[in-house]
């Protein structure tokens, strides 16, 4: 009962009331696309890691052949890349690179090669032969950050007619 004594009050109070006409149209707004902060987290840990220094890093000779397998890998599948007899389908140039170049394009590349569903690839690091010392730091850095990368099952230098001790083939684990 008291329910319709308030109703009866409400439309009474507000009887000769009507609506606003509002001329104002909000203004429109790009929407704002989201920022992937842990995987830029990450990244960035990825980076830290690869360019730090430290008594992991394998240092290697210009002419000396690398060779990396992950644990429950079958040898055959390493002794088929090293052969080439898997399809390299994608390839990235290190050369002429600073190190802190080369881990950048080293971390997007890989990432966006596994992405695309690309299982082989080459890499490029060159011999050392334009750094000032005639060191591999190039090819020692790419051996060292293989190896830490999750996504890359096995690695090895390729054939010579591929870029030999100056290349590696690289198996990457389905996305």
């Amino acid at each position: 009962m008291s329910n319709d004594k308030d109703k009866e009050a409400f439309e009474k109070a507000i009887a000769g009331v009507a609506p606003i006409a509002q001329d104002r149209i909000e203004p429109y707004r790009e929407p704002i696309k989201p920022v992937a902060h842990q995987r830029q987290l990450d990244d960035e840990a990825v980076m830290e890691a690869l360019l730090s220094v430290d008594e992991e890093d394998i240092l290697v000779e210009s002419g000396e052949a690398l060779s990396f397998c992950r644990p429950g890998l079958q040898h055959t599948v390493l002794k088929r890349l090293r052969k080439g007899q898997i399809v390299v389908q994608g390839a990235l140039d290190l050369h002429g690179k600073t190190v802190v170049e080369a881990a950048d394009e080293l971390v997007k590349f890989i990432r966006e090669t596994q992405q695309a569903g690309i299982r082989c690839v080459r890499i490029i690091h060159g011999k050392g032969q334009g750094s000032p010392d005639k060191r591999p730091v190039l090819k020692s850095k790419v051996n060292t950050w293989l190896r830490r990368k999750d996504e890359v099952l096995a690695f090895c230098s390729a054939p010579p007619t591929d870029g030999g001790t100056g290349a590696v083939y690289v198996l990457l684990r389905k996305k």
